[in-house]
């Protein structure tokens, strides 16, 4: 009797976790960008209308892509449409969910101005390594210098004042403002500004459709501008914080 109880309980206890791995998706985002953050608290949101649940891991974004491409994660979280052309064997949800821009960023005391994206052919460029809009903008230019963050980007642009720092607008705002300077101002207007759809390895095709009517409908409601609203201002939240906290320890410190 107790080895059949046992053996059911393994079996209730298998089903189980079946159903939790057909339910349980693992994505890849970009680490550290702010649309990605962004991204990582609406997407879970979209999926959960569908009752399932999903998992983010950031990485760099070579590894990003080589993950999703490979099967090993299930797709990316976000990437522009020029991803799919690249990376065909990946299916890119028919509807974007959010958006970004390609912004300059320069020193403030430069006297750098882009009449068109030509001008950028005259200028040492910093970018984000394995960022697709930003790698697409540089393609076959020659002074293009890979960094592995915005924050080590935006800092090596604050010693060169002959050079431009290209990201995605809320990107390069978040960096200035987490690195707490003033010698780094957006150069407007953006030189491009691009939809952002979810990616998802064919091995998951079924999930698309599901996926692409959630975005849809979340949109014509406008339940997605109210959570991609929220979740920016979580995201500026986090970083507002961990300063809060620092500001605190030392005027305590000075205090005693």
């Amino acid at each position: 009797m107790k080895y059949r109880f046992m053996l059911a309980l393994g079996a209730i206890v298998f089903s189980s976790v079946s159903v939790a791995q057909t339910e349980d998706y693992q994505f890849a985002s970009i680490e550290f960008l702010f649309e990605q953050q962004v991204g990582a608290k609406v997407l879970p949101e979209i999926y959960a209308k569908l009752g399932l649940s999903i998992s983010i891991t950031p990485m760099p974004g070579k590894r990003a892509q080589r993950e999703a491409v490979t099967g090993h994660k299930d797709g990316e979280i976000m990437r522009i449409w020029t991803y799919g052309v690249e990376n065909p064997t990946m299916i890119r949800v028919p509807t974007p969910y959010y958006q970004l821009e390609t912004m300059a960023f320069v020193h403030k005391n430069s006297q750098i101005t882009l009449a068109s994206n030509a001008d950028l052919l005259d200028h040492n460029l910093f970018k984000v390594r394995g960022v697709k809009h930003t790698d697409n903008i540089t393609h076959g230019l020659k002074y293009v210098f890979n960094y592995n963050d915005t924050l080590s980007m935006m800092t090596a642009l604050g010693v060169s004042h002959n050079s431009i720092a290209l990201t995605n607008t809320a990107d390069g705002l978040y960096a200035i403002k987490k690195l707490n300077i003033d010698y780094i101002k957006p150069l407007p207007p953006a030189l491009a500004t691009l939809e952002l759809y979810h990616y998802i390895n064919p091995k998951n095709a079924a999930l698309v459709p599901k996926i692409d009517a959630v975005i849809k409908a979340m949109k014509a409601s406008g339940e997605l501008d109210i959570l991609l609203q929220k979740a920016e201002n979580e995201v500026l939240a986090n970083l507002e914080a961990p300063q809060k906290s620092a500001n605190d320890k030392q005027n305590a410190v000075v205090q005693k």
